[in-house]
C-alpha cells in the first residue's frame, strides 16, 4: 500500500500557519471521511436490514409452505404430489432460512460492529478533540494578548507572575491537546483503512460462506482474494500498533524537552544563547498598525523570511504576504510607550517603517541579527550561515568600540601605553575589497584600537573653547553641542549654496591617512561591524546642511547646530559601493599642538549618498573659486595701494623739487651786494625778514640735498 500521510508532532509548539494549513488539510479530510463513512455506513444498515428481511422473509415462507397440509381449499386440497413437493420446499428453504439467519448474524459482526465502531467512536472522538484543541488554542490566544499587554510602566510582579503562569499553563495544555490531536488525526489515517476493508471483507466472508455450499470455484476464487486482502488488514493494523507506540513515545519525549518553552520569558543564555549567523527566521510576531493621526493597533501575525522579503502570514490563509523588501535595509531596537521588545524595520528607500513586537528579548535580538544578516545579501550564498558566522566573528575579534562616553573620551586621550595591533580578514560590508587594500594593509588605513563613537558628542576641546567663549561673553546663552548659533548664522547667510539633506549618524573614528581612497569603505565596514555585533542599533538623526564654507549638522526638533564642519577641512567625500544609502567624508583638522587629526564620518541617508557627495564636491568647488576671487580682488587692491603710494611719492618729489627751486631763486636774489644803488639813484635795503628767510632757504636747500 502507499505510504501514510502524517502530521509533524515536532511542529505542534510553534504552531506555524503552514502547520495550521496542513491540519486544516487533515480536517477537511476527516470531513470528508465522516461523510463518506455515514452514507456508507446507511448503505451498508440496509443491506443489514435487507438480509434481516430476507432471513425473516424466508423463515415465514418455510412456514407457510409446511402448513399447506392444515389449509383447507375448495379445490384440490388432497393433491399428494404437491403437498411432498412443497414439503420438500420447505425443507430446503427452512435451510436457506437458516443461511440467512447465520447470514445476518455475520454481516452484524464482521461488517456493521467495525464501521459503527468508527463511525461512533473515532471519529466522535476526533471531534471532540477538536472542540478541545479549539478551547485551549482561545485560551492561549487570550493569555498570550494578556502578557503583551503588559505595562512596562507600572510592572507588577504579582500581575505578571499570574500572567507568566497563565501562559505557561495555557500554551502547555495548548501543546498537549495539539500533540494529542495530530495523533488521533494520524491514527485516522490507518483507521480509515481498516475500517473501510473490515466490513467489506466481512461482507464477502458472510456472502461466500452463505453461498459455499454452490459454486466451489467460486468459493475458492474468492477465498485467495479474500486471503490477500485479510493479509493486508492485518498488515496495516500492526504498523498501525507500532506507528501508535512511537508516536506516544514522541510525546512522552517532546513533553519533557519542551516544557521549559512554554514559558514566554528568555531562557538561561547558558543553555539557549542568541544565534546570530541565522538567515531564515519564522515566528509570531505583534505588527503595529496605524489607526488614526495618532492611535495604533497591535496585530499577532505569523512572520516569516523568505530570501530578501518579510513575509506575514494569518490563520486561515494558504500564502503569506509580502510585509517589506530586506534588501539594504536598516533595523534597529527602538522603545515603545506600553511595549517591550520592539524593533523596527526601515526599507531601502526610507518610504517604508515596520514596526513589530517579539515575545522575548532573545527573540529580539535574533530577528534583528537575521534581518542584519539578510540586508548584507548573505543568503545569496552558497554556505549562508557559515558565511554570517565567519563575518560576525571576524567582526567581532576585529572591532571593540568603547561601551560608556567615560570610556570613549579616556580612550581619546593621549597615552603613553603602547597600542597593540589587530588584525581583520573580511572584506567591507556589502562589497568586494579593493585592489588598493590588497596592497595597502588596514592597519595602515586605520589606527589600531581606535574607539569608535556612536553618538555625536562635542569633541572635550570643543567644549572648552564654547565655554571661553560663554566666559567672555556673560550675557550670551551657551549652547549645549559647543557650537555658536550667531556665527552659524554669519557663515551660512553669505553662502550662495544652501542644500538640506536627512541623514541618520552612523559612527565616527579617527584614520590614520586621508589620501587613500579605501579609507571611507573601510571606516563604515567596522563601524557597522561593531553596530552589528554589539547591537548599537539606535541612530541619531539630523539635518546636513551643505554651504560653501561649512558643513553642518542642525537639530530637526531644536534647530540648534550640533557639530560644524568647516569646508576646508573637509579632504574627500564617498558612498559605498553596494548600499547607496551610506556615505561618509574625511576631516583632518588641526590639532592643539601643532600635529592634524584625521577623523573619518559615516552617515545614513534618504537619498543617495552621492548625491550628498555631489552637493559637497559643488560646494568644495564653489568654495575654491569664491577664495580665488577674493584673492585676486585683494590683489587688485594691493595693486592700487602701490599705484595710490607711487602716485604720493611722485607729488612729494615735485613738491621737493618746486621748493627747491623757490629756494635757488631765494639764495640767487640774496647773493647780490647789499645797499646797491637802485636804477633811480637810491639804495636797496634788505629788511631782517628776508635775511631769515635767506638763512631758512640755505637750510632748505641743504635738507633737500640730502633727501635727494
Amino acid at each position: 500500500m502507499p505510504g501514510i500521510e502524517k502530521l509533524p508532532l515536532e511542529e505542534t509548539l510553534e504552531d506555524s500557519p503552514q502547520t495550521r494549513s496542513l491540519l486544516g488539510v487533515f480536517e477537511e479530510d476527516t470531513a470528508a471521511i465522516s461523510n463518506y463513512c455515514t452514507q456508507l455506513y446507511q448503505a451498508m444498515q440496509r443491506i443489514y436490514d435487507a438480509q434481516n428481511e430476507l432471513s425473516a422473509a424466508t423463515h415465514l415462507t418455510s412456514r407457510l409452505l409446511k402448513e399447506y397440509d392444515k389449509q383447507r381449499f375448495p379445490l384440490g386440497g388432497d393433491d399428494e404430489v404437491m403437498s411432498s413437493t412443497l414439503q420438500q420446499f420447505a425443507k430446503v428453504i427452512d435451510e436457506l432460512s437458516s443461511c440467512h439467519a447465520v447470514l445476518s448474524t455475520q454481516l452484524a459482526d464482521a461488517m456493521m460492529f467495525p464501521i459503527s465502531q468508527f463511525k461512533e467512536r473515532d471519529l466522535k472522538e476526533i471531534l471532540t478533540l477538536k472542540e478541545v484543541f479549539q478551547i485551549a488554542s482561545d485560551d492561549h490566544d487570550t493569555a498570550i494578548n494578556r502578557y503583551s499587554r503588559l505595562s512596562k510602566r507600572r510592572d507588577n510582579d504579582k500581575v505578571r507572575a499570574e500572567v507568566v503562569e497563565d501562559v505557561y499553563t495555557s500554551r502547555k495544555k495548548q501543546h498537549q491537546t495539539m500533540l494529542h490531536y495530530f495523533c488521533a488525526l494520524n491514527t485516522l489515517q490507518y483507521k480509515k483503512k481498516t475500517a473501510l476493508l473490515e466490513p467489506l471483507l466481512g461482507y464477502m466472508q458472510a456472502q461466500i460462506s452463505f453461498f459455499k455450499l454452490g459454486s466451489e470455484n467460486l468459493t475458492q476464487q474468492w477465498e485467495d482474494f479474500l486471503g490477500t486482502i485479510g493479509t493486508s488488514v492485518q498488515n496495516v493494523r500492526r504498523e498501525m500498533e507500532e506507528e501508535v507506540g512511537q508516536m506516544q513515545e514522541n510525546i512522552q519525549q517532546m513533553e519533557r524537552s519542551c516544557d521549559p518553552l512554554y514559558a514566554p520569558c528568555d531562557p538561561d543564555p547558558a543553555h539557549s544563547p542568541v544565534c546570530r549567523n541565522l538567515t531564515r527566521k519564522q515566528g509570531y510576531l505583534y505588527i503595529r498598525n496605524k489607526t488614526g493621526l495618532v492611535s495604533s493597533s497591535w496585530e499577532r501575525q505569523y512572520f516569516f523570511t523568505q530570501g530578501g522579503n518579510l513575509m506575514q502570514q494569518g490563520r486561515g490563509e494558504v500564502a503569506g504576504g509580502l510585509v517589506t523588501d530586506l534588501d539594504n535595509c536598516s533595523v534597529m531596537a527602538v522603545d515603545s510607550d506600553d511595549r517591550r521588545f520592539c524593533f523596527q524595520v526601515t526599507s531601502f528607500d526610507g518610504k517604508k517603517v515596520v514596526t513589530l513586537q517579539a515575545e522575548s528579548r532573545k527573540d529580539c535580538e535574533e530577528w534583528i541579527a537575521t534581518i542584519n544578516n539578510i540586508s548584507r545579501r548573505i543568503y545569496l550564498s552558497e554556505n549562508a550561515e557559515e558565511l554570517a558566522a565567519r563575518v560576525n566573528q571576524t567582526a567581532l575579534e576585529a572591532v571593540t568600540p568603547s561601551p560608556s562616553f567615560q570610556q570613549r573620551h579616556e580612550s581619546m586621550r593621549p597615552s603613553s601605553k603602547g597600542r597593540t595591533g589587530r588584525t581583520s580578514s573580511i572584506s567591507s560590508v556589502g562589497s568586494e575589497p579593493s585592489p588598493a587594500l590588497s596592497v595597502l594593509s588596514l592597519d595602515a588605513l586605520v589606527a589600531p584600537d581606535t574607539p569608535i563613537q556612536f553618538d555625536i558628542i562635542s569633541p572635550v576641546t570643543e567644549e572648552i573653547s564654547g565655554q571661553n567663549k560663554t566666559a567672555a561673553q556673560p550675557g550670551r546663552r551657551s549652547n549645549p553641542f559647543g557650537e555658536s548659533g550667531d556665527n552659524a548664522a554669519e557663515d551660512s547667510e553669505d553662502s550662495i549654496l544652501h542644500q538640506l539633506f536627512i541623514v541618520r549618524f552612523l559612527g565616527s573614528m579617527e584614520v590614520k591617512t586621508a589620501e587613500s581612497a579605501d579609507v571611507i569603505s573601510e571606516t563604515m565596514r567596522q563601524i557597522l561591524a561593531a553596530r552589528a555585533i554589539h547591537n548599537i542599533f539606535r541612530m541619531t538623526e539630523s539635518h546636513l546642511l551643505v554651504t560653501c564654507d561649512c558643513l553642518k549638522l542642525i537639530d530637526p526638533q531644536t534647530q540648534v547646530t550640533r557639530l560644524r564642519f568647516p569646508l576646508s577641512s573637509v579632504v574627500q567625500c564617498a558612498s559605498h559601493q553596494d548600499n547607496k544609502r551610506l556615505f561618509g567624508f574625511v576631516l583632518q583638522a588641526a590639532g592643539g599642538r601643532g600635529d592634524s587629526r584625521v577623523v573619518c564620518y559615516v552617515f545614513e541617508s534618504n537619498n543617495d549618498g552621492e548625491k550628498i557627495c555631489d552637493s559637497i564636491g559643488l560646494a568644495k568647488q564653489i568654495a575654491f573659486h569664491s577664495e580665488m576671487e577674493s584673492k585676486a580682488v585683494e590683489k587688485k587692491k594691493e595693486q592700487d595701494k602701490a599705484k595710490e603710494k607711487q602716485q604720493e611719492e611722485l607729488n612729494k618729489q615735485r613738491q621737493i623739487e618746486k621748493d627747491l627751486e623757490e629756494q635757488s631763486r631765494l639764495i640767487a636774489a640774496s647773493s647780490r651786494p647789499a645797499n646797491l644803488p637802485a636804477p633811480d639813484g637810491q639804495f636797496l635795503v634788505l629788511s631782517s625778514s628776508q635775511s631769515e628767510e635767506s638763512d631758512v632757504g640755505e637750510e632748505g636747500k641743504k635738507r633737500g640735498e640730502s633727501e635727494a
